[in-house]
């Protein structure tokens, strides 16, 4: 039975949602100012170096901050990052990274023997019809390139999910500020290597306010105020009664892109939308265990971190 929420925290719950989803916009903007590699290498580095004064010292294990720096911020991030400016819809995006849900489910079932309950197969065969829905429409309107390494990212996130569950983490904000120190080095170096260092120094000389209120943004809005406020409602009620709350990401994400930056959505997206985020709140369903679940974020901690 989910525990009812006070209503300053069932709103704040919905606010984290809002900021989340309006992120997948802010990123699109941003991304009109920098090469994705240094846009994401950017947000870490932002992230990072002024909150981990204030965080303290890890409270895991330096392997799982490393890996889970490694996949969730160099290879999670870099995809999408990467996708989103080859052509992949800031709204679409926020729609298909919940696919991570069912890739974090399929990887704990290998990895960690965790037998998903029949509704859980149910909900990700309809999310994954859902996808299947986005695909078809995504090949006949926009480079469906983008859309793959979107899923990919979602693949990477599942991934990091299963690590983080094993890592563990007492605290969710002090673990997102160390994870976020990992994939500074090898994003920018990433991006000199396949950007260029002409196209990076030319984004960097030519910052305006825009540009910087992104890197703020995604950095600070989405990651220090989003996970902070996320972590304190996990310690404070059961994952079952949070994480649905995830579901709204992205809602907020298409209809802030479509808002401001004028993106359609068609009526297979629709129904692509109504699959995925059904079939991920059926694959979400847990068995009235109080547990910590990851997405900017496991499914519960970031999901959209989503181009969190």
């Amino acid at each position: 039975m989910l525990e009812r929420m006070r209503p300053a925290h069932l709103a704040l719950a919905v606010v984290v949602a809002a900021v989340w989803g309006v992120n997948f916009t802010v990123i699109e903007i941003g991304l009109d100012h920098f090469p994705p590699l240094l846009f994401s290498a950017l947000r870490f580095l932002a992230a990072a170096l002024p909150a981990v004064f204030f965080v303290g010292r890890p409270k895991v294990a330096w392997r799982w901050v490393l890996a889970v720096g490694l996949v969730l911020g160099v290879a999670k991030f870099g995809l999408l990052f990467i996708g989103m400016d080859g052509g992949m819809p800031a709204g679409l995006s926020s729609l298909v990274v919940q696919i991570q849900a069912v890739f974090t489910a399929g990887v704990a079932f290998v990895v960690l023997g965790e037998r998903p309950s029949a509704v859980r197969v149910v909900g990700m065969g309809v999310a994954l019809a859902g996808i299947g829905l986005a695909a078809l429409d995504e090949g006949t309107t926009g480079p469906l390139g983008a859309f793959a390494l979107v899923i990919g990212a979602a693949a990477c996130w599942g991934v990091s999910n299963v690590l983080t569950r094993k890592a563990a983490p007492p605290d969710a904000l002090n673990f997102m500020v160390w994870v976020s120190t990992v994939p500074v080095l090898p994003l920018l170096g990433l991006s000199l290597l396949l950007e260029g260092p002409s196209r990076d120094y030319d984004a960097l000389r030519a910052l305006d306010w825009q540009g910087a209120g992104t890197v703020v943004y995604v950095a600070w809005v989405t990651t220090v105020f989003g996970f902070g406020a996320w972590g304190r409602l996990l310690r404070r009620y059961p994952a079952s009664t949070v994480a649905p709350f995830s579901l709204l990401v992205p809602v907020f994400g298409m209809s802030s892109a479509a808002v401001f930056l004028g993106e359609g959505v068609s009526p297979l997206q629709c129904c692509a939308a109504a699959l995925l985020v059904g079939g991920v709140g059926l694959a979400s369903v847990t068995r009235g265990r109080r547990e910590v679940v990851h997405p900017v974020d496991a499914e519960a901690i970031e999901p959209a971190l989503g181009r969190s």
